[in-house]
């Protein structure tokens, strides 16, 4: 298992992960970093899950999602996917995501983290 990427800071449009800047949004699944599609809440929508979902339960206990600036609820069509796929759903403004974050994996937790970008 590889050690978890740490999310350095955030804003400007990105965020840097273990020393190296990442313009746009972010998606953590199974500790490795990848640019993720949407880039407001109101462009979010299940199948930018699709990676997560497929991984499955063995990879992401749930899903803690930084909605952006501020906290807002996912749409439906999101909340429902991850249901049916047996994942749990935190969501919280990016800035608390990405703080929350920190503490998880210091604990040990395995969950898909998915940060719109500030």
């Amino acid at each position: 298992m590889r050690q978890p990427p740490s999310i350095d800071t955030y804003g400007g449009g990105g965020f840097r992960v273990s020393g190296l800047w990442r313009p746009g949004s972010l998606l953590l699944l199974d500790d490795a970093p990848r640019n993720w599609r949407p880039r407001a809440m109101d462009d979010l929508a299940a199948e930018d899950f699709a990676m997560v979902i497929e991984a499955g339960r063995a990879v992401s206990e749930f899903v803690l999602l930084g909605t952006g600036a501020v906290q807002s609820q996912p749409p439906r069509d999101v909340r429902e996917a991850l249901r049916a796929a047996g994942l749990g759903l935190e969501f919280m403004s990016t800035a608390g995501a990405a703080r929350t974050y920190s503490v998880l994996i210091s604990e040990g937790r395995r969950f898909a983290v998915a940060l719109l970008a500030v």
